[in-house]
């Protein structure tokens, strides 16, 4: 069960309070779990008129005498009153919240053997935690905040542990006994080539060891990005750019590896947000871009064990599960705050020789820019840490180029630009 925000975290907030998160309005709700944010619209059906006894104005249990069945009713003393007022209704709460939100985001527990293999950990099944939103909390919840006008809950989340039976003595001996923590993300709507290399990208790591200790690489672990390590080309952010290149699409994979790391609490060394705002990615603020060797991603497992990697697919999400051993770290990630909202830029064309005279081919999608902050609250030994995570988005225009013969003049605006910075810019998006 994770806690809620403490009133210090609101306290630490409240210079940010005008950045709030997208998407809440007078007429909605937003419920918070991890990275996970739901916002759900206030339906007419959650009230109902009800009736209530009144004395002098002000609500009052119904007198013992106006409670007894008979065919006479005695006259109201001075004072008392019968009024309809409208109220909350709970049932009708309760339905949306298991249709919108527990229909998608409940599952059980799984249930896995984990044996030992040639260099790595082989597994049989998927040990993925179960989750339950606590519907009759969450309905609480919701009651009270519309009542005090708030915005903004952190869902109630009941959480299990799945079935792990752990046949290699070493593995044992390592501390690795529980899951530890889940990294997750959503990659529907990719193409067959983003597909097939997320599923590449994500093998490299099932079965991986982080000793305690370790200061991991994601990108050493990766190895090479190429069509002999069995990746295809797909877009990705080469500078001002989006271009096929071998690999595109392994920032998923970097993105859920990251998140669940993030969210327990371990120490991240290096991560670096992508130059734009991808869909994949939402919300934003928690995307991790790699692009060996210059954008990696780095961790330090201060868990008191190893830890034991398993990943795999399933509806469309990626994940990275992550065994060991917990500690008495509590962690909580809040956000996102966004600001800074600015336009996509007018739209850019560029000739080119690159492509064959007379065709176009876009290489840059229309996007706006922002900003977004996420704070990451960590209790670990009855010592609280703040911190936080900041990430800017540029506004991006909608880039074609045009196919033109050799000995035409070039007509390009950053062409030159857009080159030198292609290394530090790039991303496997």
């Amino acid at each position: 069960m994770r806690r809620h925000l403490p009133f210090f975290g609101f306290v630490s907030l409240l210079a940010f309070l005008w950045l709030l998160p997208a998407g809440v309005s007078a007429a909605s709700l937003t419920y918070r779990y991890q990275h996970h944010l739901f916002t759900i619209a206030v339906g007419k059906e959650w009230q109902e008129m009800k009736e209530v006894w009144m004395y002098e104005g002000q609500p009052v249990k119904v007198p013992a005498e106006f409670r007894v069945d008979g065919d006479r009713v005695p006259a109201l003393p001075a004072g008392f009153e019968r009024a309809q007022v409208l109220s909350w209704n709970s049932d009708a709460i309760r339905a949306t919240l298991k249709r919108q939100i527990a229909a998608v985001f409940d599952r059980p527990a799984g249930s896995v053997t984990i044996r030992s293999g040639t260099g790595s950990a082989r597994f049989e099944g998927v040990g993925m935690p179960g989750r339950r939103v606590d519907l009759e909390r969450a309905v609480t919840l919701t009651v009270n905040a519309l009542e005090a006008g708030i915005a903004d809950i952190t869902l109630p989340v009941i959480e299990t542990q799945p079935q792990i039976s752990i046949e290699d003595p070493t593995l044992i001996a390592q501390g690795i006994r529980e899951v530890v923590s889940v990294g997750e993300s959503d990659f529907s709507g990719s193409t067959g080539a983003r597909r097939h290399n997320i599923e590449v990208g994500l093998e490299k790591f099932n079965g991986v060891i982080v000793p305690q200790g370790a200061d991991f690489s994601f990108d050493q672990t990766l190895g090479p990005v190429n069509a002999t390590t069995g990746y295809y080309k797909e877009l990705v952010i080469m500078g001002e750019k989006t271009l096929p290149e071998y690999g595109g699409g392994l920032c998923q994979v970097g993105t859920t590896f990251y998140r669940g790391l993030w969210e327990y609490g371990f120490p991240i060394l290096e991560r670096r947000n992508h130059s734009y705002a991808v869909h994949y990615y939402s919300p934003q603020g928690t995307d991790a871009t790699i692009y060996p060797p210059n954008t990696d991603i780095r961790f330090l497992n201060d868990s008191p064990g190893s830890l034991l990697i398993q990943t795999y697919t399933e509806n469309n999400h990626a994940y990275f599960i992550y065994y060991g051993t917990r500690d008495d770290r509590v962690s909580e990630v809040i956000g996102p705050y966004t600001w800074g909202y600015s336009a996509p830029p007018p739209d850019k064309i560029e000739y080119t020789t690159e492509i064959p005279a007379g065709t176009t081919r876009k290489v840059g999608e229309r996007v706006p820019g922002l900003k977004a902050l996420w704070w990451r609250l960590i209790n670990r030994g009855g010592i609280e840490k703040e911190e936080s995570v900041y990430s800017v988005y540029e506004a991006r225009p909608r880039y074609d180029q045009i196919g033109i013969e050799a000995t035409a003049p070039l007509l390009t605006t950053s062409s030159s630009s857009a080159s030198a910075a292609s290394v530090s810019s790039a991303a496997r998006r």
